[in-house]
C-alpha cells in the first residue's frame, strides 16, 4: 500500500508539472488567437485570407499528429518531440510582434498550430503512463482543467494590453513572458521525469499486438463525426455578430464562459469516466448535439447556454475521449493511436465545417440539423465500442 500510495504521489506530481506547461502555453496560443484575425487584416488581408489562414492551420495541427505519433512510438524520443512541438509553438507567437506583412503573419500562425500538432501525441503518450495510476479519466480532467485556465488567463491578459491603450504587436510582445515560462516548465519536467513510461504499473486493458484494429477504427469513426458536427466558434461569433443576437462586447465573454465551462466539464467528465465507463461518452454526445439550435437560432440568454453546452463537448473532447482512447491501446502504441486519431478528428472537423460554412448560407435549419444529426450519429459507434472493449473497470 506504502508503495502504491508513493506511485500515485509521484504520478500526480507529473500531471501537474504537465499541466503547468499546459497552463502557461494555452495562455500564449489562447491570448494570441484572439487577435489573429483582426491583426492579419490590418496588415492587409481580406475575410477570405483570413478563414482560409485558420482553417489550414486547424487543419495542419490536426493532420501533422499522424507523423508526429508514427515517430514518437517509433523512436521512443517523447522528451525531444514534445520540445521541438513547444519550441515552435512558444516562439512563433511573439515574433508574430515582428511581423511587418501578413504573409509573414500567416505563415508564424500556421507554424504555431504545426508546433502543437507535433507535441500533441507524445505528450499525451507520457500524460497517460502517469493517468494510469489514477484513473485516465481523472487525469485527462485534471490536465484539461489547467489546460482552459491558461485559455481564459490569456485572453485576459491580451485584453488588459488593450485596454490600457498598447495595440497588437504589444499583446504578442507581452506573450513572450507565458512563453517563457512555459518552456521553463517543459525543462523542469523533463529533468525530474526523463523516463515517464516507468509511472505506468496497470496492464494494458486488451493484450494485443500494436492497435486493437477494429474497436480502434469504430471509435475514430465516432470521434470523427463529433468533429464533422461540432461547430468552431468563428462561426458562432460571425453568427451573433451577423444576427445581432448577442453585442459585440459580450462575444468574447461568451467564449470565456465557454472556456470556463469546458475546464470545469473535462474534472467531473473525466472522474465519471473512470467510475461509468463509455456510458459517459454518450452523454456528453447528446448534449454536446444541443448547442447548435440554441446558438443559432436563440436569443441573448439561449445563446449563452448553448455556449455552456459547447464547452462541455470540448471539455470532453479533451478529457474522456483521450481516457477512453488510453484505455483501449497498448502503452507502447499510444502516441501513434492519438497522433492518427487525432489527424482523421481534425480532417472531418475541416470538412464539416467548410460544409457548415456553405449551409450558413443556405438556411441556418439545415446547418443545425446537419450539425445534430452528425453528432448524436456517434452514438451507435460508442454502443459498439463498449461491446466489444469489455472495459474492466477498477
Amino acid at each position: 500500500m506504502e508503495t502504491k500510495n508513493l506511485n500515485t504521489g509521484t504520478a500526480w506530481k507529473f500531471i501537474i508539472l504537465l499541466g503547468i506547461i499546459s497552463l502557461f502555453s494555452d495562455m500564449t496560443h489562447e491570448g494570441a488567437r484572439t487577435i489573429t484575425g483582426p491583426f492579419l487584416g490590418l496588415l492587409g488581408a481580406g475575410a477570405i485570407v483570413v478563414s482560409t489562414v485558420a482553417g489550414l492551420g486547424e487543419f495542419l495541427g490536426y493532420a501533422v499528429r499522424f507523423i508526429s505519433g508514427y515517430l514518437a512510438d517509433r523512436t521512443k524520443r517523447y522528451w525531444p518531440i514534445t520540445y521541438v512541438g513547444y519550441g515552435l509553438q512558444m516562439f512563433s507567437v511573439p515574433a508574430l510582434a515582428l511581423a511587418g506583412r501578413w504573409e509573414v503573419a500567416a505563415i508564424l500562425i500556421m507554424l504555431e498550430r504545426v508546433g502543437r500538432a507535433i507535441r500533441n501525441p507524445a505528450r499525451d503518450a507520457m500524460l497517460s503512463h502517469a493517468t494510469s495510476q489514477v484513473g485516465h479519466g481523472w487525469g485527462f480532467g485534471f490536465h484539461e482543467a489547467m489546460d482552459q485556465t491558461g485559455a481564459m488567463v490569456g485572453p485576459l491578459i491580451v485584453a488588459a494590453v488593450l485596454y490600457f491603450k498598447g495595440d497588437y504587436r504589444t499583446c504578442f510582445a507581452a506573450l513572450l513572458v507565458s512563453a517563457i515560462l512555459a518552456v521553463l516548465a517543459l525543462v523542469s519536467a523533463s529533468y525530474i521525469y526523463p523516463h515517464p513510461q516507468h509511472l505506468e504499473v496497470s496492464v494494458p486493458k486488451l493484450e494485443t499486438e500494436g492497435l486493437p484494429r477494429r474497436p480502434f477504427w469504430l471509435y475514430t469513426a465516432a470521434t470523427a463525426l463529433i468533429g464533422a458536427g461540432f461547430a468552431d466558434f468563428p462561426l458562432i461569433a460571425y453568427h451573433f455578430d451577423k444576427a445581432a443576437t448577442v453585442p459585440v462586447n459580450l462575444i468574447p465573454i461568451t467564449y470565456a464562459v465557454a472556456m470556463g465551462v469546458d475546464g470545469a466539464a473535462a474534472l467531473i467528465l473525466g472522474r465519471l469516466f473512470d467510475r461509468l465507463g463509455v456510458s459517459v461518452l454518450i452523454a456528453a454526445a447528446i448534449i454536446s448535439a444541443a448547442f447548435a439550435p440554441l446558438v443559432f437560432l436563440g436569443g441573448v440568454q439561449l445563446a449563452f447556454l448553448g455556449m455552456i453546452l459547447w464547452g462541455i463537448g470540448m471539455g470532453a473532447q479533451e478529457s474522456v475521449i483521450k481516457a477512453a482512447l488510453a484505455e483501449m491501446i497498448p502503452k507502447d502504441h499510444r502516441a501513434s493511436a492519438f497522433g492518427i486519431s487525432q489527424a482523421v478528428f481534425g480532417l472531418f472537423w475541416l470538412l464539416g465545417s467548410v460544409l457548415m460554412g456553405i449551409l450558413y448560407g443556405y438556411s441556418l435549419g439545415s446547418l443545425i440539423i446537419f450539425s445534430v444529426i452528425v453528432q448524436l450519429g456517434a452514438i451507435p459507434f460508442f454502443l459498439l465500442i463498449s461491446r466489444e472493449m469489455c472495459y474492466v473497470r477498477r
